[in-house]
């Protein structure tokens, strides 16, 4: 029966227990090492760094347009609200003044009341005076019943008027919900390029945010007239788009700020907004409304006041000032700034009416 049953192991002592721990360990640092470098976060590139940045930027950018028009349709439900609201005040005060004078037909009704008519027809010593006294108070139900009618009517509209208003509001909390929503979007992407620029040294950071730099206003006009010189000479073709290309001239080396419209910052369509409304003409407030603002116009025939358009979500626009150049704001970091329409993907152009 002994030869059947199964033999202990003995335990490992001395240098074999010592041999088989620190094979153990060996296995397990190796283990560890594979695995945190499997989990590691890949070091990136100054210049996959950059790449990322620009996407990011892109995409803020886009975010920034739909916050721009969620704005635009903020401020609108406001004031439509605001007038609803004023309409409503204006109609209350007629219908209390209604009210008011229904109530004084009613008081004395009232007073006068309490005896059928037959009866005091044939109680009356002047029976003659008493018909030509119901028929002006029949004349007098039918100015009263006119007037209830009208009362009847401007509470009926004056509850239109609210229905209204109630439904412009929940517009305008839907509106303000979209509006945070594309806010958070921005500063998200915006927060996460800053955390990427991080990465470069401040040499690295400079050179990124430095790209073509802003010209003064006395010296850009003739750096573009150089450029210009080799495609033929340029002019604007209307007073007004010349007052526009002054205008963004005079906006170069102001910072970028997402929805802002001047005069001390700019984002890129409301750099453009500002620049024609100088010249007096409105454009919409955002990159994909102002696109369809005017006369579309092929590239071979810009014009210096033309706005021109990037990427595929038209999320981008400058003022055209010829030789190839537009003046616009970039980004964050990057002031308003005299740069090639090339530097980006072009995907149309507007000249205002």
């Amino acid at each position: 029966m002994a030869a059947h049953r199964k033999s202990r192991q003995q335990p490992l002592g001395g240098s074999a227990a010592r041999t088989a721990l620190t094979l153990a360990l060996a296995g397990a640092a190796t283990a560890t090492a594979f695995e945190s470098t499997g989990h590691a976060e890949p070091r990136l590139t100054p210049a996959q760094v950059r790449a990322k940045v620009d996407k990011l930027y892109q995409e803020a950018e886009a975010a920034t347009e739909k916050y721009n028009a969620a704005e635009e349709r903020v401020t609108s439900a406001r004031t439509s609200l605001d007038a609803l609201r004023d309409e409503a005040a204006r109609m209350t005060e007629r219908l209390n003044t209604s009210r008011n004078a229904l109530g004084s037909i009613a008081t004395a009704q009232y007073r006068d009341g309490g005896m059928e008519a037959g009866l005091r027809l044939a109680l009356t010593s002047e029976p003659e005076e008493y018909l030509e006294r119901a028929a002006r108070a029949e004349r007098v139900g039918t100015r009263q019943a006119t007037a209830v009618a009208g009362v009847h009517r401007q509470l009926m509209a004056l509850a239109h008027l609210k229905a209204q208003a109630a439904e412009k509001i929940t517009t305008l909390e839907a509106e303000r919900k979209e509006l945070a929503g594309h806010k958070a979007t921005v500063r998200g992407k915006l927060a996460a390029a800053e955390r990427l620029l991080a990465q470069l040294t401040a040499e690295q950071r400079a050179a990124y945010n430095g790209g073509a730099p802003a010209q003064a206003p006395t010296q850009a006009p003739a750096l573009a007239d150089r450029a210009a010189t080799a495609r033929g000479p340029l002019s604007a073709p209307n007073s007004r788009a010349a007052q526009a290309v002054a205008y963004a001239y005079g906006a170069l080396g102001k910072p970028y700020v997402w929805g802002a419209t001047g005069p001390g910052a700019y984002d890129c369509s409301g750099l453009t907004q500002a620049a024609w409304r100088s010249a007096g003409v409105s454009l919409p407030r955002t990159t994909y409304t102002q696109i369809n603002a005017g006369e579309r116009i092929p590239r071979s025939r810009l014009a210096p006041g033309d706005l021109v358009f990037f990427y595929s979500g038209v999320s981008h626009v400058g003022l055209y000032i010829g030789g190839g150049q537009m003046i616009h704001a970039p980004r964050p970091g990057a002031p308003v700034r005299v740069a090639p329409i090339d530097r980006m993907p072009f995907v149309g152009a507007t000249r205002p009416a």
